[in-house]
């Protein structure tokens, strides 16, 4: 058991409060959150008081590529197409062993960030097996491609084999996913043959959807430069006048379990669609400008009351990441106060990830992921919710996983 005090304590779902404290049961879940005067201060257990900082959940990364760590600044393309292919050919030339050590790299670099809890992507596997080798929490979605019709079955096969592979890794805080990549990379039938697999393994999907122009024209009209790559390879265009939403809807993609990653190009039409199918959205701002993807209705998805959660998508798409600058920018572009902005990164991407009342929240019976900010001394309540949001890396004090450190300002304890 630990007990944990500070100055402020962020439930997020609720106003700060002043002088908080939360105490972690013997099984890493909070016991008892709430004014430092009503936790119980059970005999022997240790105590530790945070003085000027701020006590919130562990952050909640929407979005990640593990895999990819280490290779920013390698694809400079501004040319979305060309940026995909720069992508495969760098994580060809990474060898498994290579994408585990970045995986694991990723994963304490969160950690140091405040980051507790990821819904990664990738085909690598190194995600799922680096969270399940250091204690970590999340979902990893497994990704498959095939953007030819005649290559469903083999590519649906090799997914059954990875999934049986990766299945034995799961527990009670790291979870498998599938993840048919996107409308330029995966062809119909084997949207549907996916979508099919997760219903029968009871696994969560997701999948990048809407985020580029090329992938819209490529759905409208076979056009644009995805459509360009699919001609040279001499692969009919997927569709004719859809939109990417409508095609995932077509295909029975989208439900309760699906985590659509991106969603720039939506309109009010896909709006409904993704309402109507219960599915929750990745939400990226900074991944979304530095590519030229434009701003995602992030307002309108709010108010459909759809699942929406920021995330960082990779380090060579935005550099070093940052969930609280992705929470910045979430607010500017929907004019949301500091404490929906927060919410985006903590409960709201946990209910987004579909591990609401888990992770990302102070309430008793979840996961005692804590995260330690710094805040000026004498803050008042609005002030400290605005200082924890416009905080950074150097302002972590401490992460804590289950209760247990994982990262401590001066460097990180290592499970």
């Amino acid at each position: 058991m630990l007990r944990l005090r500070a100055d402020w304590l962020l439930p997020v779902t609720a106003p700060p409060l002043p002088d908080g404290a939360v105490l972690v049961a013997a099984g890493g879940r909070v016991a008892a959150a709430g004014p430092d005067a009503r936790v119980p201060r059970p005999p022997g257990v240790p105590e530790l008081a945070l003085r000027h900082a701020a006590l919130l959940p562990g952050l909640v990364n929407a979005h990640t590529h593990l895999e990819l760590t280490g290779l920013g600044g390698r694809a400079e393309e501004d040319d979305f197409v060309a940026w995909i292919g720069t992508i495969r050919r760098l994580k060809a030339d990474r060898t498994c062993g290579e994408a585990l050590a970045a995986a694991r790299a990723g994963i304490r670099e969160g950690w140091a960030r405040g980051v507790t809890t990821v819904a990664d992507t990738g085909d690598s596997g190194a995600a799922l097996r680096a969270l399940a080798e250091l204690g970590g929490s999340g979902v990893a979605y497994h990704e498959v491609f095939g953007p030819d019709p005649a290559q469903a079955a083999e590519s649906l096969a090799g997914l059954r084999r990875a999934v049986a592979e990766l299945r034995p890794l799961e527990s009670a805080r790291v979870r498998l996913g599938v993840s048919p990549h996107a409308p330029y990379s995966v062809s119909g039938p084997l949207y549907a043959a996916v979508a099919g697999l997760a219903a029968e393994e009871g696994l969560p999907l997701a999948v990048h959807v809407a985020e580029s122009a090329a992938e819209s024209a490529l759905l409208a009209h076979g056009g644009g430069g995805f459509g360009a790559a699919w001609a040279r390879r001499g692969i009919a265009p997927p569709a004719n006048g859809v939109t990417p939403v409508e095609w995932l809807e077509r295909h029975g993609v989208l439900g309760p379990r699906t985590l659509c990653i991106h969603a720039v190009r939506v309109g009010e039409e896909d709006v409904a669609r993704l309402r109507r199918a219960g599915a929750a959205v990745a939400h990226c701002p900074v991944s979304n400008h530095r590519h030229g993807h434009g701003a995602a209705p992030l307002a309108a998805l709010l108010a459909a009351g759809l699942r929406v959660g920021v995330g960082t998508d990779s380090e060579v798409s935005v550099g070093a990441t940052d969930l609280l600058a992705e929470a910045r920018a979430a607010r500017a572009l929907a004019g949301l106060d500091a404490r929906a902005a927060l919410a985006l990164a903590t409960a709201g991407a946990a209910a987004a990830i579909g591990m609401a009342g888990e992770v990302g929240e102070l309430a008793g019976g979840a996961w005692a992921d804590l995260l330690a900010v710094a805040v000026p001394p004498g803050a008042s309540a609005a002030a400290v919710e605005e200082a924890v949001l416009a905080g950074g890396p150097a302002d972590v004090v401490g992460t804590w996983l289950g209760g247990r450190p994982v990262y401590r300002r001066g460097g990180v304890t290592v499970p």
